[in-house]
């Protein structure tokens, strides 16, 4: 089922218990029907709000029927012998993540790849049991920026600072600016910044210090975005208080684990 067939689903839903909410009827003092009426408001706001959780919510049919169609297409080249059970740390907890994340594409493709691994007895070693709580923890955007990166390993990335004026010090303007978020077609690119600051903390990207990548033009997309023109400009309007704008060219890379994480949840099974 797509993700608009999700939505409809949950239109339906919260409109039918809309529907279903009886009108409150109370013959009790004004002031015990007023409270009455104000917590029985509450209440149904609640359950109208937490409606769509409980439709996205997978049950044991949706995920028996993803792991016969999804996981078994990405096996389908895999010999018969080359299957086994896989180990229940990383099969059992991929099984229940996918009750809460089963509706957003991205991340259950990362999950169908990871258990697809597990079950392949050549790569079951790949499969971390790490890795179902690193999903847990991923946007779908995210996992968008590690498919892009599982194929290029490195990426360009600038600070922007403000000299301040007679060699006091710089200050910071913007941190890890790329263009990451629109090349990995991110749904929300404009937090592509915080999404490396998470793949960061979750041990998949690291910023080398003091290192920028020497590629011809590499940097010039980003360095020459409208905004980044825009920020240069205005510090360089700001005569009083700045001596001049600066670039600092960095870059992000797979981890040794995050090359690990890539292999086992990007990519599918390969025959040996």
């Amino acid at each position: 089922m797509s993700e608009g067939d999700y939505v409809k689903d949950v239109a339906k839903t919260v409109k039918g218990i809309v529907e279903a909410v009886p009108v409150y009827q109370d013959v009790v003092q004004p002031a015990a029907r007023q409270i009455g009426t104000a917590l029985e408001t509450v209440t149904k706001t609640i359950h109208i709000a937490l409606a769509p959780i409980s439709a996205l919510i997978w049950g044991y049919d949706q995920i028996k029927d993803f792991v016969s169609s999804k996981v078994a297409e990405k096996l389908k080249d895999i010999p018969a012998e080359r299957i086994h059970t896989p180990d229940p740390t990383v099969a059992g907890p991929a099984l229940e993540a996918l009750k809460y994340t089963g509706h957003k594409e991205d991340l259950r493709d990362l999950y169908a790849n990871l258990l697809a691994n597990a079950i392949n007895i050549d790569t079951a070693k790949s499969a971390h049991p790490g890795f179902v709580d690193i999903i847990r923890n991923l946007t779908s955007d995210e996992a968008r920026v590690l498919k892009l990166l599982a194929t290029r390993r490195s990426y360009p990335i600038i600070t922007t600072k403000a000299i301040l004026k007679d060699g006091k010090g710089r200050n910071s303007l913007m941190d890890n600016v790329s263009m990451l978020g629109t090349d990995a077609a991110c749904q929300n690119p404009e937090f592509a910044p915080n999404y490396i600051d998470n793949l960061v903390r979750l041990g998949l990207l690291v910023i080398p210090p003091l290192a920028h990548l020497t590629a011809p033009g590499i940097y010039d997309a980003i360095s020459n975005h409208p905004q980044i023109q825009k920020q240069k400009a205005q510090i360089e309007q700001q005569t009083e208080a700045y001596s001049a704008f600066e670039i600092e060219k960095r870059y992000i890379k797979l981890t040794a684990f995050g090359v690990m994480f890539t292999n086992a949840c990007i990519h599918p099974p390969k025959t040996p």
